[in-house]
Formats: structure tokens, sequence, C-alpha cells
């Protein structure tokens, strides 16, 4: 037998190589397998898109993505091409001859990845076949109805039958990795490992079917992970055949990966499986990064959303938008999940606060959440109409004015100010002041809601009274609609609003990583995430003190909702307190913490999990060294020395007003001397060491 050879890697300048020059890339090839290839569901479509450079980067000719084939998406992101392997191409070809349809391309992201798409719709006439194939293998039955899984038969037989195709074609090498993400791709491993390929299998879930239905119920989920009948409860919700797939898939596969410590606890749980690699989600920073700019940005993208402020409360714009904060929220609408239930309980106890304090900081809150709608709201139309019409109005009389002056300077003359208005721009002023006068608050959402007063998020505003009234402090507008740069009210891509906000408020209960606030983070905007989200605890994990850099973190683990939502209130109102000056320095902060999401480091993980893949499939060619999954013990921010970012919030239920809010203005705050520091708290390399002793065993914190 062979001596198999070592799996370790180095980094260098940032990007993991491999350390045996005996084990080139040219000897494997990696396939990674998601319904979101080129198909936008959700966050597994950022996952893929974003980590595609990174991967291609270190795999080359030799990474594929696999996924479905929707003629919409291939029109506008791929470009067809021949694939560069004679293996793959004899596979499709057989494929082809019976009547499969398969489509090769490069996907038009940055790091142009290869990209095979089976068509679904062209192999659907085998769909009773491979049913009744698949519960021959697992006993899984999956119902006339759910088109869904349906749909993920037939695209897992295809994957199966593909690497099959391409796997009788080699003898020694090069040997194949295939990561399979979700339950819906979950159908091909299952299938690829009864029929014993000679396939190195991984399969990543990002979040556990049954975990994502229990938090929306309302349940007490974290406290009671060990209590749960999981069958009964999968059973009652209808989804018994695809929680099967899902937990065949963990089990069948080589290597099982999930994306944050708290879904590990989850899937241990709900799965029955402890994962082998936690790989957490990263972004391509060069996508956000502005380098300096990001303040200049901020500044931009702030005046545009003023401008749409001014149109929506004309005729109750009695509050100065230079102090004025935009907070948000976006995401999935779900209600509980993501929080909106508890951040809309904290905005009615911080409007109180300001106003009982008689703050002069006004919050305007945006709710970016897609509901169901038939169309604008005539009185947002109208908002923007009404301010259009002002600054128009503003413009010819400004212009009016300027020639005057030009021609009386000219003549050497100071004019006369009483004369220089007549008597028609008067009226045409009048007229437009007339204009602005509303007989209505301002509208609270955006949009004709259907069923609006089944709706959630409008209930809860009616129950805490944040009408838009002019005594509020806190004012709030749902947008049920993703953001859009040709939007008639809104007209700004999401990149472009998240850096014209301040603050972005995401208080989950189930948020297996929560794109939401790193995306935030490296675009440098605060945020507010919570220790039930992935992002929250790696941030715990390896920021001394996440709130010095805009990394509020809310307790909802092991707190009541109640304490929880004072956390959450003092959060918000200790942000109000900050000074222009501070929010700057934090801004900064926050940016510089872009470099712990960046794919070039957290791509380690998923090499770990590739290298515990191949070892344990091909144990007399690869061996994997006795080392430890990679560690991130040089990613450890300390608490900055200098100015602080916000003042002190009491630490009882109730924040208090800060007194000598700006006391800490005339302190030494060096940008460079502190952005330097943490540049050298992120070492590069990782140890690929032990196991650390205890680290499977961490769920039994939630028991208290």
């Amino acid at each position: 037998m062979p001596l198999a050879r070592s799996l370790s890697m180095t980094s260098l300048n940032g990007l993991p190589q491999w350390e045996d020059e005996d084990l080139p890339v040219e000897d494997l090839l990696l396939f990674e397998v998601s319904w979101e290839v080129t198909n936008k569901v959700g966050g597994i479509y950022t996952v893929i898109q974003t980590k595609a450079k990174t991967t291609a980067d270190e795999w080359g000719e030799n990474y594929f993505l696999v996924g479905p084939y929707f003629e919409h998406n291939v029109k506008t992101q791929v470009e067809a091409c021949e694939p560069p392997n004679p293996a793959v191409t004899k596979a499709m070809d057989t494929m082809k001859s019976q009547g499969c349809q398969v489509f090769f391309g490069r996907w038009l992201i940055e790091g142009s990845p290869y990209v095979l798409l089976f068509d679904i719709g062209s192999a659907a006439w085998n769909l009773d076949r491979w049913k009744s194939e698949f519960w021959d293998v697992s006993n899984i039955g999956i119902p006339f109805h759910d088109q869904e899984a349906n749909d993920a038969v037939i695209f897992g037989s295809l994957t199966a039958w593909f690497l099959k195709e391409l796997s009788c074609q080699f003898d020694d090498k090069p040997n194949v990795i295939a990561h399979f993400h979700e339950w819906q791709a979950g159908v091909g491993l299952i299938l690829s490992r009864s029929q014993k390929l000679p396939v190195a299998t991984i399969f990543t879930t990002h979040a556990t079917l049954l975990g994502r239905y229990l938090c929306a119920a309302n349940i007490d989920f974290y406290n009671n992970l060990d209590q749960f009948d999981i069958d009964k409860e999968a059973g009652e919700r209808q989804i018994y055949h695809r929680y099967c797939m899902e937990r065949a898939s963990v089990h069948c596969a080589h290597v099982f990966t999930t994306v944050s410590q708290i879904t590990a606890i989850e899937a241990e749980h709900m799965l029955k499986r402890n994962p082998d690699v936690v790989t957490p989600n990263g972004l391509n920073i060069k996508k956000f990064s502005a380098m300096h700019e990001f303040q200049n940005l901020h500044s931009m993208y702030k005046a545009r959303i003023q401008e749409f402020i001014r149109g929506h409360f004309y005729g109750h714009l009695d509050f100065s938008l230079e102090k004025t904060l935009f907070f948000f929220i976006a995401g999935r609408y779900e209600f509980s999940n993501k929080g909106a239930d508890m951040f809309l309980e904290a905005l009615s106890r911080l409007n109180f606060l300001l106003r009982v304090h008689k703050a002069d900081v006004t919050v305007v809150v945006f709710f970016i959440m897609p509901a169901k709608t038939n169309n604008f709201n005539v009185e947002t139309l109208k908002g923007q109409a009404v301010r259009k019409q002002l600054w128009d109005t503003a413009q010819s009389v400004k212009e009016k004015f300027g020639k005057k002056l030009y021609n009386a300077l000219l003549k050497g003359e100071i004019p006369d100010l009483n004369k220089i208005f007549d008597r028609d721009d008067i009226t045409i002023m009048k007229r437009a002041i007339f204009s602005t006068q509303r007989h209505c608050l301002p509208p609270v959402t955006t949009h004709n809601m259907i069923d609006d007063s089944n709706d959630p998020i409008l209930n809860t505003i009616r129950r805490i009274g944040l009408f838009n009234n002019r005594t509020d402090r806190v004012k709030v507008i749902l947008h049920p609609e993703f953001l859009s740069s040709t939007s008639p009210l809104l007209p700004l891509d999401y990149e472009e609003f998240v850096r014209g906000c301040h603050l972005g408020v995401f208080p989950s209960y189930y948020e297996p990583w929560g794109y939401t606030p790193a995306e935030c983070t490296v675009m440098g905007i605060p945020s507010v995430t919570t220790n039930l989200s992935g992002f929250g605890c790696f941030m715990q994990e390896h920021v001394a003190d996440p709130a010095a850099y805009g990394i509020y973190i809310v307790d909802r683990r092991f707190r009541s909702p109640d304490e929880s939502c004072n956390q959450l209130t003092q959060f918000l109102y200790g942000f109000c307190q900050q000074s222009r000056r501070q929010r700057i320095i934090q801004r900064n902060r926050t940016e510089r913490l872009s470099d712990l999401l960046d794919w070039r480091y957290l791509g380690r993980y998923y090499m770990h999990a590739r290298h515990l893949a191949l070892s344990r499939t091909f144990p007399d060619k690869f061996e994997m060294e006795p080392s430890a999954p990679p560690k991130t013990e040089g990613f450890r921010y300390p608490r900055p020395s200098s100015v602080p970012p916000s003042p002190s919030v009491s630490q009882h239920s109730s924040p208090h007003n800060s007194e000598g809010e700006n006391e800490d203005e005339d302190e030494r705050y060096d940008e460079d001397e502190e952005a330097e520091r943490d540049r050298q708290n992120i070492k590069s390399p990782f140890s690929l060491g032990a196991l650390p002793q205890g680290m499977k065993k961490q769920h039994g914190e939630y028991r208290n």
C-alpha cells in the first residue's frame, strides 16, 4: 500500500497553499453543489458567490459549482464555454444522450468559477423512478404535492449520476471532492454514498429545517433543545420527509460542517451529529471596501436618505435633520426570528426615554422587510412630489434672485432686499408653503399592504402607538419591498442605503450566521446583533470589547425577554447620546473589523474540512496530520485605549442621561496608531492542532 500523503496547509499572502509538494491541486477535483448556484433564494447564494474567488484562486481550473438551470438566471449571469476537463465533457455528453439537458459555463462574478447546471424540467419524466430508487436506499418517501422536495430528488439524482459517470473514468487520480450545501442538495450525497462512489463528501447545513420552524412558532427553543420529540415536531409541521432528507445527508457525509457554534449546538440535538468543523461565513471584502472614502460615502448617502425624509414628513418636519439618526432592520419577513418584535418594543421604550429627557435627537427607523403589497402608498408618493415641487420653486426663485443681485452688483449698488422679490415671487412662495400643509400624520408604511389588519409589524405599531406624531422622538417607516436604485420613493441600492444609515439593528432570535450585521461591519456601520446569532458569537469570541468597535451584542440566551429588551433599549439610547465625533471614531473602528470577515482568512475552515474528507475517504492516500480545526486565537481585538465610543450607560433597566457628554472631546485619539495596533492583532497563519478538550460539549451551558 502506498504511503499516505500528509495533509496540512500554510498561508502565503493571506491565501492558503498546499504544504506537500507531492499533492498538487491537479490531482483533485472539487465540486460544490447547491440549489443556490446562480439562483438567489437566500443567504447561501451570498456564501457561495462571495467565497468563489478565494476558492477559485486555490483550485484554479479544477473548481466547479453545480446547480439548477433556470433560463432567466443563466441569460444574465452565465457565459457559456467548453469544460476544461475532457472527463467532465464526456460525463455531460453521456447525460445529454439520454435526454437530460446540461449547461456549462462561467459564472460572471468575481473569480469567474465554472458552473455546471442541470435542467430539472428536462429530467422530470424520471421523477417516479428516481423517487422509487431513493426510497430503496433511504426508506424516505417524498409526497407528490411537495414540489420543492420533488425538485430536490431530481437535482440530487442528476448530481449523483454525473459524479458516477465522472468517477468511472478515473483510476487512481484525480480524486473527487463533492461539497453539498443544505438539504435541497443532500439527495445527491445520499445516492453517491449508497452507490459507493469514490468521492469525498462534505455536507454543510446553514440552518436546521426544524430549528427554523420551531423558533418561528415562538417556542423557547434554546432552553429546551434536549427536550423536543424531533420526529413528532417534524411530523406536526408536515416536513418529516424533508427533515429525514436533511438528517440522512448529515449522517452519510464523510465530514459534516455548520456555519457557527450556536448552530453546531442546535445540529447536535436536531440532527444527532456533532459537526466536524465550524465554517464561519465571510465576505469578499473588496466588494465593500471603500478604503478611507467610506466616511465620505456615509455623508453622501445620508444626504440622499434625508431627501426622502423631507418628502415623507412634509408638513411635520419640525425636527432637525442634522440631529436625526437613521436606524434600520432588514431581511426576510420573519417577525420573531429576526427580532422585529423585540426591536419595536425597544423603540417604544426608547421613545419614552428621549421624550422624558427632552433629547433633541430624533430617530427614524426603517423596516426593510418584503411583504405582500399592491402598490405604493398614495400619501407617500404625494410627499415626494411635494418635496420636488418645493425644490423646483426654490430653484426658480433663487435663479431670479441671483440675476437681480448680479445686475445690481455690476452697477455698483447694494440691492434693496425688500424690492428684490416681486409680488409674483411672494405669491409663488406662499403657494409652496400652503402646499406643505397636511391634515394627517406621515404614513408608517410606504406601500399599501395586503391584509394590513393581520400584519404583525403594523399591529405592533398600533399597540405601542408609534404613529409618527409630532411629539414622538422615534419615527417608524415600514418599506415592505427590497430597495432598488430605480424606486421612485427611495432610489438607493441596499449597499448605498446601509452606508447612509447610522446603525443596523438585528436582534434575531434565530440567526445561524447573520449576513446583515456582517455587511454593516465591512461598510463601517455599527450594528446590534445577539448571542443567538452566529455572527454575534463570532464577534464575542474575537473582540474583547465589541461595543467599542460598534458591535452591540444583546444577550437573548441567558436573559428573559424583558431583560433583553431593556438591554437593547440601553444600547439604542446610549448610541443616541453619542456626539458626532464619537460616531466617526466608532465607524473607523467598525470598518477595521472587516479583516475578521475576509474569506482570505475564513476560507481556511473550508480547506480544513476538505482535507479531513480526503483523509477519511482515501486513508491509504491521504493522512491528516494530528491537528485540530483552525483556530482564530490571533484574531483578538483588545479594548481601544483611547476615547470611549459612547457615554457610559446605566446597567439598570432604565438608561440615564450621561452628564458631560462632550467631556472626552479633548482626549487624544490617534487613528493611525490605533489602526496599526489592530492590524498587529490579526496573525496570519492558523495552527491546525488537535481538537481542544471540551470543544464538542459546550451545549450544557444553555441549561440555566
